[in-house]
């Protein structure tokens, strides 16, 4: 774990803008042939280096990729190295290597053994088991998001037959409906006199979701949507902790850093944020924990999965409640903006969307397929890693055991090569029939992965895909969702957050 602790993600723009390029017309170097020409990873091409800093200097001013966009700098870099990256690490940080290439991709995460390794989040892996050690409940796990290897097995078998079951996510349905009509009679009472919830639209969907997601963890009501809430409520200080621990992991783990040296000033911030969230959580948890000791045990209301899982391993049901009220929050939020966004832009996929939402279709493909493709062009997050955890030939290197690797999902899943008409929206692609030209099985299956591929994909899948279902068909049938002015501005720290300002002009439905 020191090593790990060590870790320093050092170059923000690179773990930020590299890991949304992409390579297209490889191949895979199979094991089983010659390895004699096979390269060695230190040979895989890059930006130059220096000692110590290593390629800091090209995003100095002066430096070739200094300022250079998002989009741009992908493209560059693909012209210049091609589907496979390599960044020197620096001030004792690891080397990355960034993969641009679907197959390449799909070769190692399938490869991989019964136990992947995500690193990421270093400084909550930190606070977790060194840090608040003598404050935790159990030393035995810290979560989904910090433990690796038979701690993380034991904990993810607890919780998997719970969290991913899609008949038991389902039973959540009708608490979820009532979360998302009462948010539809919010917005309606909170609109300007031109239809608009203007900056307040982003608190807004935090709102949603943290309710939603409240209900599923908790099995109650949290009471974000009361209109009198005030600014200094643990809902609102739970939301405002959880933007801000995103942003400071951005800073800690992602940018150069001494914090694992020496304890700076975001590093004491970072400790305080991580405090705060866990005392938040334990006033909602300790909340919910009452109510059930209250109803009894005969009754027959469905269990939250704070219930299910206190039957079973109480360590477990209060550090995975806690997790899902801090990583529930902003992922269901952006996706649920970037989804009413394009539907905005696209005004006949909105209208043909609340046809079958009026028509009652029970399995609601096109709402399904709205979501997806929203997740396509908009995803939350824009890649995974992973540490290696065997020897790799890939592209012609050999890559060693314990490297971190970068997917990119993000740029596969925008790329024509991929997708045809990627830069579309067109949630036809996903229930179309085989034979049309931008069906999504023209993209190689590991082109578009929001949720993460295998045992370690996200957990709470289910519930996010449910909770925005709900809320999205809610909002399509009872307002014609209009954008105006520029377009969307998406700002990337931990995950990715749709900034202001929202220009969303919601008119009702006659």
């Amino acid at each position: 774990m020191q090593y790990l602790r060590r870790l320093t993600l050092n170059l923000s723009v690179i773990n930020k803008q590299f890991v949304r390029s992409v390579g297209i017309h490889s191949t895979v170097v199979n094991n089983k042939e010659k390895t004699t020409q096979l390269k060695s990873w230190r040979e895989i091409p890059g930006p130059s280096t220096l000692p110590l800093i290593g390629q800091t200097l090209h995003f100095l001013p002066g430096g070739s990729l200094y300022k250079i966009d998002n989009l741009g700098l992908v493209d560059l870099l693909y012209e210049r190295y091609g589907p496979i990256v390599k960044f020197e690490g620096s001030f004792g940080s690891p080397t990355l290597i960034f993969l641009f290439d679907p197959e390449a991709s799909a070769h190692i995460l399938r490869s991989e053994n019964l136990m992947p390794i995500r690193t990421g989040f270093q400084s909550l892996d930190y606070f977790r088991k060194e840090y608040n050690k003598g404050r935790r409940e159990t030393n035995e796990f810290s979560g989904l998001l910090t433990d690796q290897g038979e701690t993380w097995k034991k904990f993810r078998s607890t919780v998997n037959p719970i969290m991913l079951q899609p008949k038991t996510i389902k039973l959540y349905k009708n608490s979820l409906n009532e979360v998302a009509e009462d948010m539809v009679k919010r917005m309606k009472l909170l609109r300007n006199d031109k239809n608009m919830l203007e900056a307040k639209f982003d608190k807004e969907m935090n709102l949603w979701a943290l309710e939603s997601i409240g209900v599923v963890a908790l099995g109650g009501r949290i009471n974000c949507l009361d209109r009198n809430l005030p600014e200094n409520s643990p809902e609102k200080k739970l939301i405002h902790t959880i933007h801000q621990i995103f942003n400071v992991v951005d800073k800690l783990d992602f940018r150069p850093s001494l914090w694992r040296y020496i304890p700076t000033p975001g590093f004491k911030k970072a400790m305080k944020l991580y405090e705060d969230q866990v005392e938040l959580s334990k006033f909602f948890i300790g909340k919910a924990i009452k109510q059930i000791k209250s109803k009894g045990k005969n009754s027959t209301e469905e269990k939250s999965v704070l219930e299910k899982l206190l039957e079973i391993n109480e360590d477990v049901a209060l550090i995975m409640a806690s997790d899902m009220l801090f990583a529930g929050v902003d992922t269901a939020a952006n996706t649920m903006t970037a989804t009413l966004y394009l539907l905005a832009k696209n005004p006949e996929k909105q209208e043909k969307l609340r046809e079958e939402i009026m028509s009652q279709n029970e399995k609601q493909p096109y709402l399904k397929a709205c979501i997806k493709e929203s997740m396509r062009m908009l995803p939350v997050v824009s890649g995974n890693l992973r540490q290696t955890t065997k020897e790799y030939d890939v592209l012609g290197y050999r890559i060693p055991k314990d490297m971190l690797v970068t997917f990119a999902h993000q740029f596969l899943s925008n790329r024509e090569d991929q997708f045809p008409r990627s830069k579309e929206y067109i949630p036809e692609r996903w229930i179309t029939e085989k034979t049309d030209p931008v069906h999504h099985s023209n993209a190689h299956p590991f082109a578009f992965s929001p949720f993460g591929f295998g045992v370690r994909s996200c957990i709470g899948r289910r519930i996010a895909e449910l909770e925005i279902e709900t809320f999205l068909s809610k909002v399509i049938e009872n307002f014609h969702v209009e954008w105006f002015g520029p377009d969307l501005k998406v700002k990337q720290t931990t995950i990715n957050y749709i900034v202001g300002p929202f220009n969303f002009v919601f008119k009702d439905v006659k």
